[in-house]
């Protein structure tokens, strides 16, 4: 008897549906909840109703699956979160298998205040090249950027406790993005994520699966590369009013020049740069002064190792070339920073 809550978000799902309801019920789970996203038949539906006893909850018109998992958490904190443990989500394509399923609950039982994650192995020759290179993609995204180590970002199978269902249904997100915004979230709100290995199952090269490679690719990487693109736009600020100032500047010595550039470029971008990070990318609700003063402090030491780089590659390269030696320092400098800045200046408490 498994004290969690099955819940199945399903856009016109087919009869095996219904083969997992009937699983999901030999496993003595608590209670089976459907989703319905406004398919265009709600048979299934019914009979999931009778024949397995499933609360189905109905979206009118297809809003997505993010919004029917919100719709699936909030339904099962109100009816009941006093009486269960919590919730697992599982694909309404049959390609999670039970044992797994199992797997996952109980590793939630171990780690009741953990996002449990099923991972799939892509290794496996039998996953679809689409889905092999999306899900590699955005797991190296999730490495390099946000600092979370995830082998399989886009798995379905999730199971998390009562605990953390209430600050995971306020994640912003109404599609597949949303599942891409809950583990980004995890680590502002302190949430340890752990992954469980699972089968790696693809049926007819995952044909049934609503994903549209472009829509909700744009959807998901939009949220990733929000946390970035203001620092690419300060770069370019930066770089370009470097370039000015050189230009400007070219009566005095290299080592001034290159100084009052770096500094005066700098002020400029960085004040773009923190405005549009504390209010649009890490939305940091911490009192300005606190956030600017690590900002600032940071930045200074940026700067100082942006001149240092550029000057003693200069040495080397020679002082025409300044410019082109400044690119790879900062892009160096910028990888490094954002990583502070999440971490350290608009961490979230």
């Amino acid at each position: 008897m498994y004290n969690y809550c099955a819940v199945i978000p399903s856009l016109d799902p087919d009869e095996r549906i219904l083969s997992i309801a009937g699983k999901l019920s030999d496993k003595g789970f608590g209670k089976i909840i459907a989703v319905n996203d406004g398919s265009r038949s709600d048979e299934l539906f019914i009979r999931l109703r009778e024949e397995y006893g499933c609360d189905v909850l109905t979206h009118c018109v297809n809003f997505g699956k993010g919004r029917g998992m919100k719709t699936a958490m909030n339904h099962y904190m109100n009816e009941y979160s006093a009486s269960m443990d919590g919730v697992v989500f599982v694909d309404s394509d049959d390609q999670h298998h039970i044992d797994d399923v199992c797997a996952c609950c109980e590793c939630l039982s171990e780690n009741p205040g953990c996002l449990v994650l099923g991972s799939r192995d892509f290794s496996d020759p039998n996953v679809p090249p689409r889905s092999r290179f999306g899900n590699r993609t955005t797991s190296r995204f999730f490495r390099l950027f946000c600092g979370l180590s995830i082998n399989d970002t886009q798995t379905g199978l999730r199971a998390m406790g009562n605990d953390i269902i209430p600050k995971l249904v306020t994640i912003g997100g109404e599609r597949f993005d949303y599942e891409t915004n809950m583990l980004l979230e995890t680590k502002n709100l302190d949430i340890p994520i752990k992954e469980v290995p699972i089968k790696t199952i693809y049926i007819e090269d995952n044909k049934q699966s609503h994903f549209n490679p472009i829509k909700d690719s744009i959807a998901i990487y939009k949220t990733i590369l929000g946390y970035i693109s203001s620092s690419l736009a300060a770069a370019a600020i930066d770089i370009g009013l470097y370039w000015l100032l050189s230009v400007l500047l070219g009566g005095l010595g290299g080592k001034l020049r290159i100084a009052l550039s770096t500094v005066f470029a700098r002020i400029v971008s960085s004040l773009f740069n923190y405005t549009v990070n504390s209010k649009a990318v890490f939305k940091s609700s911490e009192n300005p002064k606190r956030t600017l003063l690590k900002y600032y402090t940071l930045c200074i030491l940026q700067t100082a190792a942006s001149y240092g780089g550029v000057y003693g590659l200069s040495l080397i390269f020679g002082q025409d070339h300044t410019t082109l030696i400044k690119l790879p320092v900062d892009c160096l400098l910028f990888l490094l920073s954002f990583k502070i800045q999440q971490n350290w200046v608009f961490k979230r408490k």
